[in-house]
């Protein structure tokens, strides 16, 4: 079975850039580049991954470009552009001749009310004409706002990060659970199996208390709307990435083999064209 991963980032850290980091996460307060991603493919038996933005900066966006023109393991890139920008066209026209780029993502998470805007979605709009999919980082409270999001967009392809980061660390599962249904009923959004195990306590956190929101994601979307992704290096607060592979490999194992096959690798290799 050929497996993607369909969410890592790459960075060479900095305070300023990385502001995100806080303290308490010192392990991943330094440099993470292809080389430390492709040793943690090459032991998990994972074929590539897709790199998706870490920072608001058209200027990452050209950089993950690049480290992917000559590492073979970054399949396909997601960026970040300044969707709500006059010259987004512009911007979008520089890129439209790269395969590598097949997505964009706006951070969401910490701001209420961000996928309402109109500029935002205005930017959105235009995304399906250079064929890019969008990746929606919300928490919990903002899936009633994604939800509104898909729909004004019924010919975008969306992608939901992180299974809209549920409160896995107080061990609560409402309205995330009805939430995401309903966000699942829209059939032109996936969803990627990451992101969980930061979600819940760093160092206390057990495979027993993240199954009922994997259970929760696979009733919801179904295999063919799944993606397995590490969220690597973050992931690495709480895990290896090996470990979070076999984890994923446990929840899924009731499935069939063309089910684990779509997420492992086949619902990636589909949705972002890679």
């Amino acid at each position: 079975m050929t497996v993607i991963d369909a969410h890592h980032h790459l960075w060479r850290y900095n305070p300023a850039e990385y502001g995100w980091i806080g303290d308490h996460q010192a392990v991943i307060r330094r440099d993470f580049l292809p080389d430390h991603l492709a040793a943690d493919l090459h032991a998990a038996g994972v074929t590539g991954a897709v790199a998706v933005q870490a920072r608001t900066a058209v200027v990452e966006t050209e950089w993950l470009l690049s480290l992917a023109i000559h590492h073979p393991e970054i399949l396909g890139v997601v960026g970040w552009v300044p969707l709500a920008s006059p010259q987004l066209r512009e911007i979008l026209d520089r890129f439209a001749g790269d395969p590598l780029l097949v997505g964009v993502r706006e951070v969401a998470e910490d701001n209420p009310g961000a996928l309402d805007d109109p500029a935002l979605n205005r930017g959105i709009a235009a995304l399906a004409e250079y064929s890019l999919c969008y990746d929606i980082l919300v928490r919990e409270s903002q899936l009633p706002e994604a939800t509104r999001l898909v729909d004004r967009h019924p010919e975008q392809l969306f992608v939901l990060d992180h299974i809209a980061k549920p409160r896995i660390r107080e061990g609560i599962i409402e309205p995330w659970a009805s939430g995401l249904r309903a966000l699942a009923e829209r059939p032109n959004i996936v969803c990627k199996l990451s992101g969980l195990v930061t979600e819940a306590d760093y160092r206390q956190w057990t495979e027993a208390q993240l199954q009922p929101y994997f259970e929760v994601v696979l009733a919801a979307f179904g295999p063919e709307r799944l993606m397995f992704g590490s969220d690597w290096p973050v992931c690495l607060l709480a895990l290896d990435y090996q470990e979070w592979r076999e984890i994923v490999g446990n929840a899924i194992a009731r499935l069939s083999a063309a089910e684990q096959a779509a997420i492992m690798g086949g619902t990636a290799r589909r949705v972002y064209g890679l």
